[in-house]
């Protein structure tokens, strides 16, 4: 079964060595030590940077399939409540297919959240065995060939950590430099976890949805999932903690800026962000850079119009005189 499952995974493996690989000898050309953890720790954050970026359209689509599933909530209710107290089983195969097809006429995937983590997997799963292979000194699928598999199987943070041991491992061995390496990056990890679902939930969720039931469950979610992080990050090799993290931190920044610049509607996000638009429209007015002219149609808002700085030439009357 473990020999089908790195089949699998055969394909991603290559790639992941590919970017590694290509990283590493980045960061060699520039003058850093080749045999250095600190240069293959750089590589795995530079293969993160390689795999979100590439992530961004998935992301971008996710954005907008939980916008359209917002704006269908009311009518998804709708559908559950037609069959509320009704537990047979063919009224349950007909719900299940009028979901269905409303989903499909609206253009709508209720698991299209799932796809970024669910695409990521196995480039974590890809990283963890490459870094298996290389502290047993087994070369690599691809580009990650005998002398580099070595490097980075023995490579050290600071001569102190290597990379492919665990907590675990340095719980038996009782290498207290690993222990404390690792221990640092799991509180990092969770705390990163934490406050990334805590942005969303607290800012990103509009005041109906946080009525319902559903959100005190994924309320519970939000503190429940950080512990597995905690008990399962201690069987983690540190570049595969570096990894994570990394992806952690990326992800928290994302979704910052996502939350900043597109909030739920109704959200605390968009009622900040509603505030910002407005006092930089009073600070633009005090400025004279814009200007507000008469409502289109009576009754409604008045319309902005942004005041031109461009600095307007003198025409030459030459030509003029020329023809006369």
């Amino acid at each position: 079964m473990e020999n089908f499952f790195l089949t699998i995974l055969w394909p991603i493996r290559w790639l992941v060595e590919l970017v590694l690989v290509a990283w590493h000898w980045l960061f060699s050309a520039l003058g850093m030590d080749p045999a250095g953890g600190l240069t293959w720790v750089l590589s795995i954050v530079g293969l993160v940077i390689v795999v979100r970026a590439a992530l961004i359209p998935v992301f971008v689509r996710q954005i907008k399939n939980q916008r359209k599933m917002l704006e269908v909530a009311p009518q998804i209710k709708k559908i559950q409540d037609k069959y509320k107290g009704k537990r047979d089983q063919l009224s349950r195969e007909a719900m299940s297919r009028e979901m269905m097809e409303f989903y499909k006429e609206t253009g709508t995937n209720p698991l299209a959240s799932c796809i970024p983590l669910l695409i990521q997997m196995p480039i974590f799963f890809s990283l963890f065995s490459v870094l298996n292979n290389a502290q047993h000194d087994k070369v690599g699928v691809g580009p990650l060939n005998a002398a580099l598999s070595k490097s980075f199987g023995h490579a050290s943070l600071f001569d102190v950590a290597p990379l492919h041991m665990s907590f675990q491992d340095a719980l038996n061995e009782h290498n207290a430099a690993v222990m404390i390496v690792a221990a640092v990056m799991v509180a990092l990890m969770v705390a990163s976890q934490f406050y990334t679902q805590l942005q969303i939930m607290s800012k990103n969720i509009s005041d109906e949805t946080k009525n319902s039931p559903q959100f005190r469950q994924q309320r519970m979610l939000m503190y429940f999932l950080p512990f597995i992080f905690l008990f399962s990050g201690f069987a983690f090799p540190l570049g595969v903690m570096f990894y994570w993290l990394t992806t952690n931190i990326w992800t928290m920044v994302q979704q910052f800026l996502v939350i900043r610049a597109m909030p739920t509607p109704g959200s605390e996000a968009a009622r900040r962000r509603e505030e910002r638009l407005a006092r930089k429209r009073e600070a633009q007015l005090a400025a004279g850079k814009i200007v507000l002219a008469e409502p289109a149609v009576e009754g409604g808002e008045p319309v902005v119009k942004r005041v031109s700085t461009q600095r307007v030439q003198p025409k030459s009357n030459k030509r003029g005189k020329k023809r006369r």
